[in-house]
């Protein structure tokens, strides 16, 4: 007998049996015992019916995926009606036996009706026919199968196959990078390398990072990579065995770029734990020309010379000085950058490494000499203005729109200082609200000895696509980009940016000349890192600014603060 789809779902495809099981075929057994498909003839039937059509497990193809037969279809070409028809023949050949062998009272009546051959015969058809359509299906989910597969490796080959095992990843950084100029130059440049390589990559910038970071740590969640102020904070964790060690092509890739100085702050007991991607001039102040030539004033050039031309201003009825140190959770290090420049002018460079690392203690008359003379400016009435009400309440970004309104006659702040003035804001053009800088005047220490600080990333996870962006990081790639974006997110032209670097390699034709003249400063001076920052980080990112912080709000005395952060150094 034919059958073919059409008949089959007119005999079959709209009874009631069909609509309960045509998405469970494994309960047709129990259909058919209650319909009667009960004696040895029916039930070998039935077995084989079931076992050649009904028991493996069907399923819909695209060319991405494949779903169980029953399940919503996919995007694709399907292959439903080769299924269909299977299904439906396996039914259709189980109610013909069903017929042919009837419930226990009709088998009574009708065993020796020669209608069983002819209901017999019409099974072995179906049967036949439910075989033929299970062999279509096979042969079209083959065809199909096959097709899906020459779709995904066009798809891989299109993203670069097998040239490219960073499709399909993602990378987790945080940082304390969180200005919206310097976080759209951050993100930009790395959402540029993510693009190129079909991968995600995305930042968090926090003020609380340096918490933050520790508790990650501690609860065994730390992201992928990220950005440490501080080398001192990279090299506990590198100790604690926290932060990977960089693989050998990265490090010989980045050190190409970088100078031995500079990939040595990310160095940890002789192995390379960390990649420079920032690097900034913290012997800086930043003024208005204009302004102090109305005013007759002239640029000093000895430390000695800055008071005295501070305390002009004050008899001018004049503010120098604009200080702020509040930064979070990081409060204090506005305070530490001033100790730090000023001990670099009192005493000498071999003097600073011994309390950079240890062998000079706070409580030593060079240091505790320091943060005194320090506080001794900042107290002199009339010497400050914090927009904050106090210094300590007072945001260290806070510190670039009353410079430029003439609240303050000068700001000192590092080379990236440049993010946080108002957009637009002239730069070196000779008109009255630009800006510029002249360097922290000399001390007793001759030559000079300028202060330097930067950024370096580490790696807590050991995977290709974290080492791919470590390595971007260092390159002139990723400098190039994120001065650009970062320029553009400025306003674009001739605008100071706030990102600079040491990367050898990079075009520094997209740098404003004032940016510039930072490398001329670091390449023509003696050079010291942040101390705080060298310093573990207990102490550097933690008593000293916290210490700090009470010194400048009057809750200690320099000889109380000197004590404890002594006490905190680690044994």
């Amino acid at each position: 007998m034919a059958v073919n789809e059409k008949s089959m779902w007119r005999h079959y495809g709209q009874s009631d049996t069909y609509r309960k099981f045509r998405n469970s075929p494994d309960r047709l057994a129990d259909s058919m015992a209650t319909a009667g498909v009960a004696n040895s003839c029916c039930a070998q039937w039935s077995e084989l019916i079931l076992s050649t059509s009904l028991s493996a497990t069907v399923n819909v193809y695209s060319p991405t995926a494949v779903v169980p037969f029953g399940k919503a279809p996919l995007e694709g070409k399907h292959h439903m009606k080769s299924t269909m028809l299977k299904l439906l023949a396996s039914l259709f050949a189980l109610s013909l036996i069903a017929t042919a062998c009837g419930d226990d009272d009709v088998a009574e009546d009708t065993s020796a009706d020669s209608g069983d051959a002819d209901a017999l015969a019409a099974a072995e058809d179906a049967l036949a026919a439910a075989e033929a359509a299970k062999e279509a299906a096979e042969a079209d989910a083959e065809a199909a199968r096959a097709e899906a597969e020459e779709a995904a490796a066009a798809a891989a080959a299109a993203a670069g196959g097998d040239d490219n095992p960073l499709a399909g990843t993602a990378v987790r950084i945080t940082g304390p990078v969180r200005s919206p100029a310097e976080v759209a130059g951050l993100q930009g440049a790395l959402d540029i390398f993510a693009a190129e390589n079909d991968m995600t990559i995305f930042y968090v910038g926090s003020a609380d990072w340096e918490s933050e970071i520790n508790v990650q740590i501690e609860a065994g969640t730390p992201p992928d990579i990220s950005i440490f102020p501080q080398p001192g904070k990279l090299a506990d964790f590198a100790n604690d065995g926290f932060v990977l060690p960089l693989p050998d092509d990265v490090t010989a890739s980045v050190s190409q770029n970088w100078s031995a100085g500079a990939m040595g702050f990310g160095n940890v007991g002789g192995v390379q734990y960390g990649v420079p991607d920032k690097t900034d001039l913290k012997s800086l102040v930043w003024y208005q020309p204009a302004r102090w030539e109305a005013a007759g004033y002239e640029v000093p050039t000895t430390l000695d010379g800055l008071w005295e031309l501070s305390n002009q201003m004050i008899a001018d009825g004049n503010t120098p000085w604009c200080v702020g140190i509040e930064s979070g959770t990081a409060t204090g290090w506005a305070f530490t950058d001033w100790v730090e420049d000023i001990m670099l002018r009192r005493h000498s460079g071999e003097t600073y490494d011994a309390w950079t690392s240890g062998d000079l203690l706070f409580s030593s008359p060079e240091v505790s000499g320091v943060m005194q003379e320090v506080l001794d400016i900042w107290n002199t009435p009339g010497m400050v203005y914090a927009q904050g009400g106090t210094i300590a309440s007072t945001s260290f970004r806070d510190n670039g729109e009353p410079l430029v309104n003439g609240e303050c006659f000068m700001h000192r702040q590092a080379s990236f200082f440049s993010a946080f003035f108002p957009d637009g804001t002239p730069v070196q053009d000779g008109s009255e609200g630009a800006i510029d800088v002249f360097q922290f005047p000399q001390g007793d220490t001759d030559p000079p000895i300028v202060l330097t600080a930067g950024t370096l990333v580490g790696a807590f996870t050991d995977s290709p696509a974290v080492w791919a962006v470590m390595e971007y990081f260092g390159s002139p790639e990723f400098a190039n980009r994120r001065q650009q974006i970062q320029k553009d997110a400025k306003g674009g032209g001739d605008v100071l940016s706030g990102f600079n670097t040491a990367n050898q390699n990079v075009d520094r034709s997209l740098w404003n000349p004032l940016e510039q003249s930072f490398l001329e400063i670091m390449a023509n001076n003696d050079v010291r890192f942040d101390g705080s920052d060298l310093m573990p980080a207990d102490v550097g990112a933690g008593t000293f600014w916290e210490q700090g912080t009470a010194m400048v709000n009057g809750e200690a005395t320099v000889e109380e603060a000197a004590a404890i952060i002594d006490a905190s150094w680690p044994s």
